[in-house]
């Protein structure tokens, strides 16, 4: 698969004046439900309602979706709205209904994107169509199974196609429920910069007052849509209800937003931009330099504990600096998960390193 403007014209057609914004609940409850949010995101930003009808709960128990049935209330909602509509399939024969439905866009989840068996399946049932198929990335961080899946699509000569950056799954604990690794989605739209890259706030924040930074985070590194679950009573919502807003919210965000230029038009602001991004080139060249020099030393002391027959791994010693280098970030205003992720790993490297010099 190659970068191609093509993979832009779907979206282009749409002749939006503003990034694409696909709204709606979590999951359909009702044909109510559905019908009432529909209505009130009619006259906002909102082009694409969404609405979840089978949803893959990590435990069972949890409400699963309303089923087939929620495909009719969707299909209401667009005669009624004029609304494009969009929903999660994760088999063929969810494909199926979907397709007899006149769903317009089916995106694939984070959990079907991890199996390329599941995925291939999709798109040989979507084969010979012209819906819009957008792939959530995958729950762990991995750039390859994600284009992966996009890939599969693609051999199937599904030709309009975008990603959702949903964020990533971590054991450990911090600000969001799913990590967004904004470097993993750099390094998508580095390699294809003309597929869609859609941002899914809902699903990286877990609680609605995260959401609007994250937009404006994506709307800054110049995504072409978001993505965002609405009801209109949010906290009694059958599913995700702490990461759901409202539509009149979204109507009030999507004002609020910021929408940057990708390039500058006066050549004051990109003399400057040039200077500053040159002592970034500058300082960077410095920063590999200081980590090989580091990781010299590491070399050093492998041998050096090769000789003394001492263990790798001295877990006193790594605390100590681990904690050291946190205060000293503080210092320089740089966060505690910054410093944990940079400082894991460069041990890791360090470790890497004194193994080879031992077992060698």
């Amino acid at each position: 698969m190659e970068n191609k403007k093509e993979l832009r014209t779907w979206l282009n057609k749409m002749e939006l004046a503003h990034p694409l914004v696909i709204a709606g609940p979590c999951s359909a409850e009702t044909e109510d439900q559905l019908l009432k949010i529909a209505h009130q995101l009619k006259n906002t930003d909102a082009t694409v309602l969404r609405a979840g009808i089978w949803k893959p709960r990590t435990r069972p128990g949890n409400f699963e979706g309303v089923g087939a049935l929620g495909l009719k209330w969707l299909q209401r909602a667009k005669e009624e709205t004029g609304m494009l509509t969009t929903t999660e399939v994760a088999n063929a024969n969810h494909v199926d209904l979907a397709l007899k439905h006149d769903v317009d866009i089916l995106w694939i989840g984070a959990r079907t994107t991890v199996s390329p068996f599941i995925v291939q399946e999709i798109a040989d049932a979507l084969r010979g169509t012209d819906k819009v198929v957008l792939v959530k990335n995958p729950v762990n961080p991995d750039l390859s199974l994600w284009l992966g899946a996009v890939e599969r699509f693609h051999t199937a000569d599904i030709n309009n196609l975008g990603v959702i950056h949903r964020g990533f799954s971590t054991y450990e604990k911090n600000t969001y429920r799913n990590n967004p690794e904004w470097q993993i989605p750099i390094d998508l739209q580095t390699r294809f910069p003309d597929l869609p890259l859609i941002l899914d706030p809902s699903h990286i924040a877990g609680r609605r007052d995260l959401i609007f930074d994250l937009c404006q985070t994506a709307l800054d590194l110049n995504y072409d849509g978001l993505m965002v679950e609405t009801h209109y009573d949010p906290d009694n919502a059958w599913s995700d209800a702490a990461q759901q807003i409202t539509p009149a919210t979204l109507d009030q965000m999507t004002v609020d937003l910021k929408i940057r230029v990708e390039e500058g038009e006066e050549v004051e602001f990109n003399n400057k931009l040039n200077t500053l991004r040159t002592k970034i080139d500058v300082m960077d060249h410095q920063l590999i330099e200081s980590l090989g020099k580091r990781m010299r030393i590491a070399d050093e002391i492998g041998a050096l504990k090769k000789q003394q027959n001492v263990a790798i791994l001295q877990t006193r010693r790594w605390n100590e600096v681990l904690g050291k280098m946190i205060l000293e970030g503080e210092e320089h205003k740089l966060s505690e998960e910054f410093i944990l992720k940079i400082y894991k790993a460069i041990h890791q490297e360090s470790i890497n390193h004194q193994q080879k010099v031992i077992v060698g």
